[in-house]
């Protein structure tokens, strides 16, 4: 199948043929939740965590004779039964969330997100940005243009953009996928709300999805191709 190349303009720069196995794969909503999942839950950190009577400090020493006292048996100050004691079932750090998920069925839940993408005119192939300086003013205008001429989820209210080129009448959501770590674009586009850039050896189930439009790199393609699809 082949997807247009955008230029900075927004404007179609030309067309790369690219694996049907990766951008056009049919979606099973099953294995996305399954993946997320999984993914979700190995990200998720320990941190709750109570101490048993032989963690808690003191309780030493018994606290009354054993006999005549009329009062019931106690061996320690520290005992689950008396206020400061230990906690019997409370959470501990050796509990473990993590979810085991099939690596093929990992990868195959990647690219049906990214076939849903290119199904609904959310993502775009965009020709290697080259920054001569660290400007989100330009990376802005960039995004600006594809928003306005490429994707079909994104309406520019023209009475307002009168007054302020910048107003959008949806909020933003992008995720900006290049090829490896630049540091002029990834501090050029950083800052700007709704905006997330990472290179592709970042790229994460769950990132594709808190974002509705997808931006790849021309140079993050073939990258992507010739890792995943051997």
């Amino acid at each position: 199948m082949k997807l247009n190349i955008y230029n900075k303009e927004g404007e179609i720069k030309g067309s790369k043929e690219v694996s049907g196995d990766i951008f056009a794969v049919k979606v099973k909503p099953a294995l996305i939740n399954e993946a997320v999942t999984a993914q979700l839950a190995n990200q998720r950190q320990v941190l709750a965590h109570t101490k048993t009577r032989s963690e808690v400090r003191g309780g030493g020493r018994k606290p009354w004779r054993q006999k005549g006292t009329g009062r019931a048996r106690a061996g320690s100050s520290r005992s689950p039964l008396w206020r400061g004691g230990g906690i019997i079932f409370g959470p501990r750090l050796d509990r473990n969330f993590s979810r085991k998920i099939n690596k093929k069925a990992k990868r195959q839940a990647l690219f049906m997100v990214l076939s849903d993408r290119v199904a609904n005119n959310a993502l775009v192939i965009l020709e290697k940005p080259v920054l001569e300086n660290f400007k989100t003013k330009v990376f802005a205008a960039i995004l600006n243009n594809l928003e306005e001429k490429v994707f079909k989820n994104f309406k520019t209210d023209e009475k307002k953009k009168a007054k302020n080129k910048n107003v959008r009448t949806a909020a933003r959501s992008v995720i900006f996928i290049n090829d490896t770590s630049d540091e002029k674009v990834t501090n050029s586009g950083r800052n700007l709300a709704g905006v997330k850039m990472i290179n592709l050896d970042n790229i994460n189930l769950v990132d594709l999805l808190n974002y509705r439009n997808v931006i790849f790199t021309d140079k993050a393609v073939d990258k992507l191709e010739s890792v995943y699809n051997k």
